[in-house]
C-alpha cells in the first residue's frame, strides 16, 4: 500500500494521491508519511491553507520531522512569508533534510528578498551536493542574471529544459541545435518560442541578428502572436508552434539566443522598435478612443493590472499573486481627470471594470490577437502595467511603458534600477516592501505631470 501511495504521488496523479493519503488516514490518523504526503499533493494542486495544515500536524506529531519542516517553508514563501520560510529551510536544513534540494529553496527566498550574494552562495552549495542538480543550475543562472552578470548567467539558464514545465514539452533533435558556433549562412534556422508570451516579445529580437548571419530564418511563436510576428525585420516565414514544425538545418529557442550571441550587460541589442503594428489598425483606434477633452494637458493611457494565473503550477502562481494588482489599487489614477484612461487587461481580472472607482474604457471585445493590442497601444501615449506580456509588446514597439514591478522583481529587471536595458523607453518603478501597490501608485501619480512624449 505504502509504495503504491507512492507512487501515485511520483507520477504527478496530485488528485488520486489526496483521496489514497486520506484513506491511509482514516486508517491511522497520525501518521506522519500520510500527513506529510497529504500535503505534498494539496500543494501541488494549489490548495495552499490545507497543506499547511497537514505540513503542521506532522510537526505537532514530530518536531524535528525534517520533510515536513521543508515542505512547511515551501507554502509559507508560496504566501509571501519569506523570512520564516528561510527560517524554516534553515532550520530543515540542519535536521539533515536532502542538502541539495534545501539549499537550492534557501536560494529562492533569499534572491526573493534581495539578498543575491548570499542566494548564490547557497545555490553553488546545493550544486556542491548534487552537481547534477538541474532546479539549482537554472536558479543559479537566474541570480546571476538579476545581478546583470549575463554572461555567466546564460549557460546555467540552459538547464531550464531539464526542470517543469519545459521538460515536459515536445524536444527538437540535439544535433542540430545551433548554439551560436555553428556558421549558418545558407542554412535554414528554425527559432521555436518558449515559456509565456512576454518571454517571445522580448526575445524575438534576436531573430534579425540570425538573418544577419547569412541564415534564412523561420520563427515559431503561439499562434495568437504570429500575426504580429510578420512585422519582425530578418524573418523568412512565421509559423504556429502548435503545428507541425518545418524542416530545418538548425534550431534554437528564443530564450538561448543571447547565449549564442555572447550578450553582455553592455552588448543587448536594445534598438527599438523592432515590432511594428498595422498604421491603419493604430489609426482606426486613434478614432475610436477619445482625446481629452479638458483644458489641461491630457493622456490616453492604457492601464494592466493583472497577469494571467498559473494554478497549476503553485510556485508560477505565487509569482503570478505577487505581481498583480487590482483595479481598485489603480484608483488613485483617478485624481488625474485630465487623461483618458483605456483598459487592455483580459482574462477575468477585466471583470473588476465593473465596479471601477474612475473611468476606464473597456475594449477587450476588441482584441483578438497580439497584432490587435499592438496597434491600440500604438494609438496611446503612456502604458501604465504590471510586469506582463503588455510591458513587453510597449518596450517591442518602442512605446512610452511605466511598469509596475513587485519587490522580488523578475530576474530580467536587475535589482535597483528604475530603466531597463532591454527597452529604452521603460521605466520602473518598484515596491519598495513586498506587496506595496500604495507606495507604487504613489510615485505614479506624481510623476505624471511630468511625462513627456517621444516623437
Amino acid at each position: 500500500m505504502g509504495k503504491s501511495r507512492l507512487t501515485v504521488l511520483q507520477e504527478g496523479r496530485a488528485a488520486e494521491a489526496v483521496e489514497c493519503e486520506r484513506q491511509a488516514l482514516r486508517i491511522d490518523p497520525d501518521n506522519v508519511d500520510a500527513l506529510n504526503n497529504l500535503g505534498i499533493a494539496l500543494h501541488a494542486l494549489n490548495a495552499l491553507s490545507e497543506a499547511e495544515n497537514h505540513f503542521r500536524a506532522v510537526l505537532r506529531i514530530d518536531s524535528g520531522h525534517a520533510n515536513a519542516t521543508l515542505n512547511l517553508g515551501v507554502i509559507r514563501q508560496s504566501l509571501g512569508h519569506l523570512e520564516e520560510a528561510a527560517t524554516l529551510y534553515r532550520h530543515a536544513r540542519a535536521l539533515g533534510v536532502d542538502e541539495a534540494r534545501v539549499c537550492n529553496n534557501l536560494a529562492l527566498v533569499l534572491a526573493e528578498l534581495g539578498r543575491l550574494e548570499a542566494a548564490e552562495t547557497v545555490c553553488r552549495d546545493a550544486l556542491v551536493a548534487n552537481p547534477d542538480y538541474p532546479e539549482a543550475a537554472v536558479n543559479l543562472g537566474m541570480i546571476l542574471l538579476m545581478q546583470f552578470r549575463l554572461k555567466e548567467g546564460w549557460p546555467w539558464y540552459e538547464a531550464r529544459w531539464r526542470v517543469p514545465p519545459l521538460v515536459s514539452l515536445p524536444q527538437l533533435p540535439a544535433e542540430t541545435s545551433w548554439t551560436g558556433a555553428q556558421p549558418i549562412a545558407g542554412k535554414t534556422v528554425l527559432l521555436v518560442g518558449e515559456q509565456g508570451f512576454g518571454d517571445v516579445l522580448q526575445f524575438c529580437r534576436y531573430a534579425p541578428m540570425v538573418a544577419s548571419l547569412g541564415a534564412q530564418v523561420i520563427l515559431a511563436v503561439p499562434a495568437t502572436l504570429r500575426r504580429l510576428m510578420a512585422s519582425l525585420a530578418g524573418v523568412d516565414q512565421v509559423v504556429s508552434q502548435d503545428e507541425v514544425l518545418p524542416a530545418c538545418d538548425l534550431h534554437c529557442p528564443l530564450m538561448s539566443l543571447p547565449m549564442a550571441f555572447a550578450t553582455g550587460e553592455q552588448t543587448i541589442p536594445r534598438q527599438v522598435p523592432y515590432l511594428a503594428a498595422d498604421p491603419d489598425a493604430i489609426a482606426a483606434w486613434g478614432s475610436f478612443i477619445p482625446s481629452p477633452d479638458t483644458g489641461a494637458p491630457g493622456l490616453r493611457i492604457g492601464l494592466v493590472w493583472a497577469g494571467a494565473s498559473r494554478p497549476h503550477q503553485p510556485h508560477a502562481a505565487a509569482i503570478d499573486r505577487r505581481r498583480s494588482m487590482t483595479l481598485a489599487q489603480m484608483s488613485p489614477l483617478g485624481e488625474l481627470t485630465s487623461h483618458v484612461f483605456v483598459s487592455l487587461q483580459l482574462g477575468a481580472p477585466a471583470a473588476q471594470l465593473q465596479s471601477a472607482s474612475f473611468p476606464v474604457i473597456d475594449v477587450a471585445g476588441r482584441l483578438t490577437d497580439f497584432a490587435d493590442t499592438a496597434a491600440l497601444v500604438a494609438a496611446l501615449d503612456l502604458i501604465i502595467t504590471v510586469d506582463t506580456a503588455v510591458a513587453h509588446l510597449a518596450g517591442a514597439l518602442g512605446k512610452p511603458v511605466w511598469m509596475l514591478s513587485r519587490h522580488d522583481a523578475c530576474w530580467r529587471w536587475g535589482r535597483d534600477r528604475d530603466d531597463s536595458p532591454w527597452y529604452p523607453t521603460m521605466r520602473l518603478f518598484r515596491q519598495t516592501t513586498p506587496g506595496d501597490w500604495a507606495g507604487v501608485m504613489q510615485r505614479v501619480v506624481a510623476a505624471l505631470p511630468g511625462f513627456h512624449m517621444i516623437g
